[in-house]
C-alpha cells in the first residue's frame, strides 16, 4: 500500500547497495524517506527528531527487545519529548520551549522499544484559542491536509497524527483529545483512534486545556497495533492524580483481541446520533449488517441526553481549567520561554497578529482569562452538572436500559473543505461527546467512506472498558477489511471519475 503513496515520488531514486543495518534503523530510516517524500504536500510533520536514527541504532545494539522494537512512533506537539525538539503546542510563542524531558507515557514507550521519531502538526493549541477557527492550522506547523484529497480538512486537534499515519509515513501516532481531537482526526482521515479513560495515560508534561477531560490516545492503522500501544502507555503516575487507578486497571489490550469477539455481543445503536448526512448513514447502516453477520444483538436506543445543555456546561468547565492548567504547565517551562501565563499568551499573539492572528482570532482565550478559578462556584456546579448528564444520566443510563454492554454510532462528518474565509465548517453528528465529557473510552475504526472521504465507526462503552472497547473493533475491523480506504492524494473529491460523470451534462 505504501508503493501506491510512493509512486512518482521514488520512482526516479537510484538503486544504491546499502550496508546491512538492524530492524528499528531500518524502519526509522525508511519512515524518514516517506516523511521527507510525502509531508511537504501534507504538512502533517513539523519535525523530526535528530536522534532518531541514533535512537534506533541504539536498540539494535542492545540486548533487550521491547514489544513495540524498532517501532517508529510520531508525538503530537504538544506533548513534551526529552532531545533537541521544542514542544510548541503549534504557538510561535513556544518555539523555544525544548524542555528536556519525557511526559511519561513517552518514557514507557521508549522503554517499550519504541523510536520516538519526531513531532506532528496540530491544531494550535489544542483548537481552543477561538471559537472558529481552521482545524489543522497552527502557526508553527502551517495547514495540515487530508491525503484522501488534499483541499479538504483533516479535522483536529491531532490533525498531524491522523494525515501522518493515513499517508503511511509511519504505523503509529500519538494524540490527545479533550473532547474529539483523537476521534476527529481518526475517522476524518481513515485510520483508527481511541480516547482512553480519562486516567488510564498520565497528563504530565502535556500542553493541556483540562485536566476532567484531557488524555492522550494512539492513532494507527489498525485495532491491534492501537492496543500495543495503549498497553505501553498505560500507567500510574504519582504527579497526575486521575491516574491513581492505572496500574490496577491496565491490560494487556493486545492480548484480549479475538476475531469473535463480536459473537453474542449486545450493542446498543445510537439512532439519535444519526440523520445528518445521508452519505454516512448508508456506511453506518453497513457496518451494521457486518456487526450482525459477525453474531452481535444490535439493541436500537432512540433518544439520548440533552447535549445542548451538556454543551454549554462543559464550556464552562473548559474555559475555567484552560486558565488555570495553562498557567500551570507554561510555570514549569523552560526561562526561555517568555509568555508564563495565559495573558502573556494573548499579549504574545496581539503583538505577533501578523503571523497569529491572521486567519482567526484569539476570542477563546480572552473568555478563559476572564474566568475565575477553580474555586469559582459557576465552575464547580457546571462540572457536575456536565459530568452527570453525559455519565451517569448518560453513557451508563444508556448502557443499563438497553442492557447492552457497548454503544456504537457514526464518528463525525466526512472531511469538509479548508475555507480562510468561513473558518470550519463541519456538520454535527455522533455520540463522542458524551464519552469526553464522561471521561470514558471511545474507539473510532475505519467504516468506509462517502466519494472517497473515510468516515469512522464509534464503539463507546463505560469508564475502564478499553480492552472490550477494542476487542469489539478488532472483531468488525477483521470482518470488514474493505473499509478502509487507501489515500491517493488527489487535490479534490471531484477528480474521482465517478463524481466527474455526474458533473459532466447529459448527452443528448
Amino acid at each position: 500500500m505504501r508503493a501506491f503513496l510512493l509512486a512518482g515520488l521514488l520512482a526516479t531514486a537510484p538503486a544504491v547497495a546499502a550496508p546491512a543495518v538492524g530492524v528499528a534503523e531500518a524502519n526509522t530510516a525508511a519512515a524518514i524517506t516517506r516523511i521527507k517524500a510525502l509531508n511537504p504536500r501534507l504538512n502533517a510533520v513539523i519535525a523530526i527528531d535528530p536522534a532518531a536514527i541514533a535512537q534506533a541504532r541504539a536498540l539494535d545494539a542492545g540486548t533487550v527487545r521491547g514489544p513495540l522494537f524498532g517501532l517508529p512512533i510520531l508525538v503530537k506537539d504538544n506533548i513534551d519529548m526529552a532531545g533537541a525538539l521544542p514542544t510548541t503546542a503549534g504557538s510561535l510563542a513556544l518555539k523555544d520551549n525544548v524542555t528536556g524531558r519525557d511526559a511519561p507515557f513517552i518514557a514507557r514507550l521508549r522503554a517499550a522499544g519504541a523510536v520516538l521519531l519526531g513531532k506532528t502538526n496540530l491544531s494550535e493549541w489544542a483548537n481552543i484559542r477561538a471559537d472558529a477557527s481552521i482545524s489543522g492550522w497552527s502557526a508553527v506547523g502551517g495547514q495540515t491536509r487530508n491525503p484522501h484529497a488534499l483541499s479538504r480538512n483533516t479535522c483536529g486537534s491531532s490533525s498531524g497524527s491522523g494525515a501522518a499515519v493515513a499517508a503511511q509515513m509511519v504505523d503509529a501516532a500519538i494524540g490527545t483529545e479533550t473532547d474529539g481531537s483523537i476521534t476527529c482526526p481518526a475517522a476524518i482521515n481513515g485510520i483508527v483512534g481511541i480516547k482512553p479513560t480519562v486516567g488510564l495515560v498520565s497528563r504530565t508534561h502535556v500542553v493541556p486545556i483540562s485536566h476532567s477531560q484531557d488524555t492522550a490516545g494512539p492513532m494507527t492503522r489498525d485495532v491491534r497495533t492501537a492496543a500495543r500501544l495503549l498497553t505501553a502507555m498505560a500507567g500510574s503516575d504519582p504527579a497526575d492524580p486521575a491516574t491513581r487507578e492505572a496500574d490496577a486497571r491496565k491490560a494487556d489490550y493486545a492480548a484480549a483481541l479475538k476475531p469473535d469477539a463480536l459473537n453474542g455481543a449486545r450493542i446498543g445503536v445510537l439512532r439519535w446520533a444519526t440523520g445528518w448526512h445521508a452519505g454516512v448513514d448508508e456506511r453506518f447502516e453497513a457496518a451494521l449488517v457486518v456487526l450482525k453477520a459477525q453474531g452481535a444483538v444490535l439493541v436500537d436506543i432512540a433518544t439520548g441526553p440533552n447535549r445542548r445543555e451538556i454543551g454549554a456546561n462543559e464550556f464552562t468547565v473548559l474555559l475555567t481549567e484552560l486558565k488555570a492548567d495553562l498557567n500551570a504547565y507554561l510555570a514549569t517551562t523552560p526561562a526561555t520561554v517568555k509568555a508564563r501565563t495565559l495573558a502573556d499568551l494573548i499579549a504574545f499573539n496581539r503583538a505577533n497578529a501578523a503571523a497569529e492572528l491572521g486567519l482567526f482570532g484569539q476570542d477563546t482565550f480572552e473568555k478563559a482569562q476572564g474566568t475565575k478559578g477553580l474555586d469559582d462556584p459557576a465552575y464547580r456546579k457546571a462540572r457536575e452538572t456536565s459530568l452527570r448528564l453525559a455519565g451517569k444520566e448518560g453513557i451508563d443510563k444508556m448502557l443499563a436500559e438497553a442492557k447492552v454492554e457497548a454503544l456504537v454510532a457514526p464518528t463525525a462528518a466526512p472531511a469538509w473543505f479548508i475555507d480562510p474565509v468561513n473558518a470550519d465548517q463541519a456538520p454535527g453528528g455522533g455520540a463522542g461527546g458524551l464519552a469526553a465529557v464522561a471521561g470514558y473510552p471511545h474507539l473510532t475504526v475505519p467504516m468506509g467512506g462517502v466519494r472517497g472521504l473515510p468516515v469512522g465507526l464509534s464503539f463507546i462503552g463505560p469508564a475502564w472498558s478499553e480492552a472490550r472497547l477494542l476487542a469489539l473493533g478488532y472483531a468488525f475491523e477483521q470482518a470488514a477489511p474493505a473499509m478502509k480506504l487507501i489515500p491517493g492524494l488527489a487535490q479534490t473529491v471531484e477528480e474521482r471519475a465517478d463524481v466527474q460523470a455526474l458533473f459532466a451534462p447529459a448527452k443528448r
